[in-house]
């Protein structure tokens, strides 16, 4: 099992470096990136994070092709997502998961203060290398056509492969705000919420409750099969045990809706997986 150790520098041109090191075996293909943009506000106050309505699920038109990764940090062992400066190691063991992932894409997660734009977290997005046998059809599209194509994301939810979000904060947060985030997400996305959906939205919910989110924790959140997602946290690296088992296919399939589905949170995000696809079919 892998335990990484997070460091900080201050000294970035963004909100800081987080490095997340551990020593790792694991293998990746890709990842591109976003230029920088300095964030003039170096804090974030709770309720900023928390307060998203539901209005972000509406269409908002994306320019695709200026999200699409055109130059990154890389090294033999992790890329750098250079609009926060946080390294995602190209391989990683989650906890709950039978063998390593791998990283197909980053970004990061942007609010809007005072018509200032201020990160709030990077992403990175892991699967078992093997999932490119479920995308064969798609070989040779480019990534542009990629991000468009709403079965191809479908049908890697869908795919029993394990997969996992990893996600980096680059702001102080508190458990709760971070939860009424996630939430924001999800629960607009449950068209008729059974008994079992609430459950599994309160075990969410009680996982983050009171807990504090420094700048550097990291969580995970792992599909090991369609209907079964793993939440790990750790504020030293990567996560090392699972902290909360969320059982519901609403619940997990409206968060992977969140970030792939048409309108994500994180455009940056969805854009470097497409590439990151693409590059995995071509070999």
């Amino acid at each position: 099992m892998l335990v990484g150790a997070a460091l900080v520098s201050t000294a970035a041109p963004c909100a800081g470096s987080l490095v997340i090191s551990s020593t790792c075996n694991g293998r990746m293909n890709c990842l591109g990136n976003l230029n920088c943009r300095s964030a003039a506000v170096n804090s974030i106050s709770s309720p900023l994070l928390g307060h998203l309505s539901r209005s972000t699920s509406r269409f908002v038109r994306v320019n695709w092709a200026r999200l699409l990764p055109r130059a990154s940090v890389k090294s033999v062992e992790f890329t750098e997502e250079p609009a926060t400066n946080v390294k995602f190691l190209k391989g990683i063991q989650v906890p709950g998961c039978s063998s390593p992932l791998s990283l197909v894409g980053a970004g990061y997660r942007e609010k809007v203060f005072a018509i200032i734009g201020v990160k709030v977290y990077a992403a990175g997005f892991y699967a078992d290398p093997s999932i490119a046998d479920a995308l064969q059809s798609w070989k040779g599209q480019p990534a542009t056509k990629i991000l468009e194509n709403s079965t191809l994301f479908l049908a890697l939810y869908e795919d029993s492969r394990e997969k996992s979000l990893q996600i980096a904060l680059v702001r102080d947060v508190d458990g709760q705000t971070f939860w009424n985030a996630l939430n924001d997400v999800i629960s607009p996305r449950i068209k008729e919420p059974t008994a079992a959906d609430g459950e599994a939205l309160e075990i969410f919910r009680k996982t983050f409750q009171s807990r504090p989110l420094n700048k550097g924790t990291v969580v995970l959140l792992t599909w090991v099969e369609p209907s079964k997602l793993l939440v790990s946290i750790s504020s030293e690296g990567i996560p090392s045990s699972v902290d909360a088992t969320i059982e519901s296919k609403s619940v997990a399939f409206a968060l992977f809706e969140g970030f792939f589905g048409p309108t994500p949170v994180s455009p940056s995000l969805k854009a470097s997986v497409a590439n990151g696809i693409m590059i995995l079919l071509d070999q």
